[in-house]
């Protein structure tokens, strides 16, 4: 006869599985290979197949088998669960469970540190701790295991969260065992971010110096792998290249970074992971391309509170559409076919995971894709899915039993098995009592009350007539106490019941007003409406749209490239041509296609009337540094000639939307001038809306940041970094002569192991058997001395610019630009000498420090007069929105005519960074990059009324009008749906403001935010 045993008569603390076996016994020892027959389950065996009558059977923490019309042994224990449901345990892929919140160094309260001061033969870097191995290190916590275990979680892969390069991660159970018993995979994953967390070393400083650093050691791993670990005996590097056979998992944190990780692992043939952030689904498209799988965290934003109503002016659109939006950010990836696992991490108060779970599932996430992202998928990423992630037969008894579907509101998570070890989280015996009643006291009118709420706390409300009132509550087992004050009742006062549950209901006596004893009883009549306590939030139905860029005046649908004919308008073409009245430009497909008087307009061309307006080419600027993310200084050494500007262009900078409302078409964005040789620049179009890699100039030549002066020596750093070097301008020229000769013999060696490799005079690259290490840095160097990357250079006084370009003649290349060049008037005649390509100048900057004293405002003007390519440039996102009227400061302050004035703004910085070929002016075949102003465009009183980019119209002033009512509809509606959400109690954050960084050479300012 089989043994039927119910769950409440399991001991709360046996255990199934094995004791450690190498630790001794010291007394009795449990022998027992019992086998345990859960039955009578809505069993889910993973997210898709479920048994409405299932059977599930273990033995020594392993499942025997799962499924329906199971046999099993006679003396088997089993359990009556009664149609509760029984899941796989949960995984959580990424947790920093077992180790320590990371503390980050404070770069302010220390001197320079240039090389880690780890002892032992690691990395250069603190930041790259590739041998960092977490089962060594993990601690077992019992209060953060038991929170998890709560939640369903029976499995995390713990990551200690410190470096660039964080080493491996271990998965383990979340049992109450020693640590020995709870490693299930000692070497789970090898995993990355771009934060390089609690190391003291200076570099990096920057995302694209993080970036650079995790680039070079990937290359310094292969070098090493190659032979280099003949050279030097490097634990970091080899430790790399171990783990390199490991699931790689990226934390990035938001959708940007989600692209750059990607970027990085596709240049090294890694295939990431990619710990994402709650707006992925802002770029849904390039997510999706990417192929990367995602690990989703639901820690989505808070709304706010308008209580006060001047507060509403620090929180931006975005950040409103955030917290209607972000709730669909996995139904966005599960839509597009992208694999996910779900993760608590991030989240500052654990309990809120399965309200935003729920959350997640009102914004179109199933429930079947809920359950996979905590369970099969996370075992899969881990190649681990034959022994966790669902209940089969083999696999690890970790399950766990709720009431309901697991993703349901009222669901309750009785029981958490780990390795066929009970943890019991609910009581299961605890009685379900919501629902209506009717309280019968002797000798009294029956009142009617309520019990709704969880199923573990629930609440209790009396209705004396229509009015709730709140009744304090308490229940161990089966054992009640409450009290409530009646007034309507005879006699008045307060009642204190003591009693306990039954089938029909509740019973006891209750202390009366009068202080005489009464019998009560309360009696169930019909279910009540049940809601739990912290899931009292509904999803509005109206639902704002994702734009492009997800923000104020961001993009419903991006804008297409159509066919246009600008009719009777005066065209500056900045060609031979010179300005032409009354004259057409007919442009389709990007390109410029005619131009000339009484053009035909196409079939289903757009004809805009240009009478009494002006057409110009787009505006480029020269030297900006907007659209970057992060810092724009890798300032902590001598060089940073590795970094790429190209690696961090931040797409939803709201000052390509502005620039682009000043006529402004082309920015190169640079580096800034902390450091004597800088990162590589980045041109880009302005494109607003579209992604990051799009709004990159497609083939412009590459070009690199130098710096000369104060800056660069830190004058006015303070004495933080007096150890840096160079201290002087002799030791800026010392730095150029240094990096130049190591880049010639550099190149040396690389051109000789490539001869040896193609004429196959070495086996293996060099004779030595020794590969030659390829330095992102060196890179760069020999690139300018070949002519194939150009330098713009930051300069005031006019020695150091006789310095460069002396250096520049002693290793056989040209400066390209000097940039700034307040003193570029004195030595004028030198630069053409030279060979200079082109000088890049404020208009009428002066004495905003010392080495700018002797500026003049006809600086440009002089230049020009010598022959020199001369442009304006903005360093500044509020003086490129206006660089047509620095351009006019040219005619005022030198008589440069209007047209070559025009052209500091255009063309002349077109040449200058060697795209004149495609923009910078209006001839046939050129790109479309066309702005149409009111009047001349050297006029205070022009302003841009359309600018396109490739002949796609990207700021139209009328749609411009347009979109700032729809912004303050589209805030007031969200403000109100915040209002009501509040009001429905669900908990929202102070408004705090948030500046918007203004980005210079050297430093930065903070505006009011979009």
């Amino acid at each position: 006869m089989k043994r039927i045993i119910t769950l409440v008569l399991l001991l709360a603390n046996c255990h199934f599985g094995f004791a450690q076996e190498t630790f001794p016994v010291n007394g009795t020892a449990d022998q027992r290979h019992t086998v345990y027959v859960f039955k009578n389950a809505i069993l889910h065996t993973d997210s898709k197949t479920v048994y409405t009558n299932g059977v599930l059977i273990i033995q020594d923490g392993k499942i025997i088998d799962a499924g329906e019309n199971l046999s099993y042994p006679t003396n088997a224990v089993v359990f009556d669960l009664n149609k509760k449901h029984l899941y796989p345990g949960l995984i959580d892929i990424y947790s920093d469970y077992g180790f320590p919140e990371v503390k980050r160094s404070n770069d302010f309260d220390r001197s320079p540190q240039f090389i880690s001061n780890t002892k032992g033969a690691f990395s250069w870097n603190q930041a790259v701790r590739s041998e960092f191995e977490a089962h060594k290190n993990f601690t077992a916590d019992a209060k953060k295991a038991e929170e998890l275990r709560k939640l369903g979680f029976g499995i995390v892969n713990t990551i200690n969260r410190d470096g660039i390069v964080r080493g491996t991660s271990t998965l383990v159970t979340l049992g109450d065992e020693r640590e020995n018993d709870l490693v299930l995979l000692d070497k789970a994953s090898s995993n990355f971010s771009f934060n390089k967390g609690s190391s003291t070393q200076d570099y990096p400083s920057s995302l694209m110096g993080s970036i650079a650093l995790l680039r070079q050691t990937y290359l310094d791993a292969e070098w090493y792998l190659k032979g280099g670990y003949k050279k030097e005996f490097n634990i970091s590097l080899n430790s790399f290249n171990t783990n390199l056979s490991l699931p790689q998992i990226f934390e990035a944190g938001e959708k940007q970074n989600d692209l750059r990780a990607s970027k990085i692992g596709k240049e090294f043939n890694a295939n990431y992971i990619i710990k994402g952030g709650t707006d992925e689904y802002e770029r849904i498209e390039e997510i999706k391309n990417t192929g990367n799988a995602y690990i989703l965290p639901v820690n989505f934003p808070e709304g706010f509170d308008f209580t006060d109503p001047y507060e509403s002016v620090n929180v931006t659109l975005h950040q409103m559409k955030s917290w209607e939006l972000a709730p669909g950010n996995p139904a966005a990836l599960a839509n597009n076919n992208v694999t996910f696992a779900l993760t608590a991490s991030d989240l500052k108060n654990k309990s809120d995971f399965w309200k935003n779970i729920r959350k997640a599932i009102e914004n179109g996430l199933s429930e079947e894709k809920a359950v996979q992202a905590l369970t099969s998928t996370p075992a899969a990423l881990l190649k681990m899915d034959s022994q966790i992630g669902a209940l089969k037969k083999n696999m690890l008894a970790n399950f766990i039993i709720t009431s309901s579907n697991l993703t349901n509101k009222d669901n309750v998570i009785y029981e958490n098995w780990i390795n066929g070890k009970r943890y019991q989280i609910i009581n299961t015996s605890l009685k379900d009592v919501r629902g209506n009643y009717s309280l019968k006291i002797d000798k009294m009118k029956s009142i009617r009350m309520k019990i709704s709420g969880d199923l573990v706390s629930p609440e209790i409300f009396v209705y004396e007539d229509t009015t709730a009132n709140k009744v304090l509550f308490s229940r161990q087992g089966a054992s009640v106490l409450f009290s409530l004050d009646l007034k309507k009742s005879e006699p008045k006062g307060n009642y204190r019941f003591t009693g306990d549950t039954t089938k029909t209901g509740w019973s006891g006596y209750v202390l009366l007003p009068s202080t005489e004893w009464a019998k009560w009883s309360l009696v169930f009549d019909s279910t009540a409406a049940v809601t739990a306590k912290s899931d009292t939030t509904k999803a509005d139905s109206i639902k704002g749209v994702v734009t492009y860029p997800n923000m104020a005046f961001g993009w419903k649908e991006l804008p297409k490239a159509k066919t246009y004919l600008i009719t009777n308008a005066t065209i500056w073409t900045n060609e031979s041509d010179g300005i032409l009245k009354n004259t057409d430009i007919l442009f389709s497909d990007g390109k410029i296609k005619q131009l000339g008087k009484n053009i035909v307009a196409p079939a289903g061309a757009e004809v805009i009337d240009g009478t009494n307006l002006h057409v110009t080419p787009g505006i480029i600027d020269e030297h900006s540094h907007i659209a970057v993310s992060d810092a724009v200084n890798e300032g902590t050494q001598s060089s940073s000639a590795e970094v790429r500007i190209a690696d961090v262009v931040d797409a939803d900078d709201i000052q390509i939307y502005r620039q682009l409302a000043g006529g402004v078409t082309t920015s190169h964005l640079l580096h800034g001038s902390a450091n004597a040789i800088g990162g590589q620049t980045q041109l880009i179009k302005l494109r607003w809306g579209q992604a990051p890699e799009k709004l990159k100039f497609e083939g412009a030549p590459g070009f690199i940041k130098f710096a000369l002066g104060e800056n660069v020596k830190q004058s006015n750093w303070g004495d933080k970094q007096v150890l840096r070097f160079p201290q002087t301008r002799m030791g800026v020229e010392q730095v150029y002569v240094d990096y130049f000769s190591r880049a010639s013999i550099y190149d040396a060696k690389r051109s000789l192991q490539n001869s040896n490799v193609k004429n196959k005079k070495a086996t293996t690259i060099t004779d030595s058997g020794i590969p030659v290490r390829r330095d992102l840095e060196l890179d760069a160097l020999v690139e300018i001395m070949k002519g194939q990357r150009f330098i713009t250079c930051h300069s005031y006084i006019q020695s150091e610019i006789n310095m460069l370009m002396h250096v520049a003649d002693t290793f056989g290349f040209k400066v390209n630009t000097f940039t700034h060049i307040l003193e570029g008037y004195k030595v004028a005649d030198k630069m053409k000498a030279h060979g200079v390509s082109g000088v890049s100048t404020f208009s009428d900057w002066w004495a905003y420090k010392f080495e700018v004293y002797e500026a003049i405002p006809y600086n440009g003007a002089i230049m020009h007069n010598v022959g020199l390519n001369v442009a304006y440039n903005s360093d500044d996102p509020e003086m490129a929105r206006r660089l047509n009227q620095e351009a006019a400061k040219a005619v005022m302050y030198g008589g440069v005519s209007e047209e070559e004035a025009f052209k500091f703004v255009s063309l002349n910085p077109a040449k200058m960074l060697h795209v004149d070929q495609r923009t910078g002016s209006l001839k046939v075949g050129k790109d479309a990059d066309i702005v149409v102003w009111n009047e001349n465009p050297l006029s205070i009183y022009a302003k841009p009324l359309d600018t396109f980019v490739d002949g796609i119209l990207y700021y139209d002033i009328r749609h411009d009008e347009q979109m700032r009512k729809e912004i303050k509809t589209e805030k007031a509606r969200l403000i109100q749906k915040m209002t009501d959400a509040k009001n429905r109690g669900e908990g929202m954050q102070k408004p705090s403001f948030k500046a918007l960084e203004i980005k210079h050479c050297n430093e930065k300012e903070l505006v009011l935010p979009n």
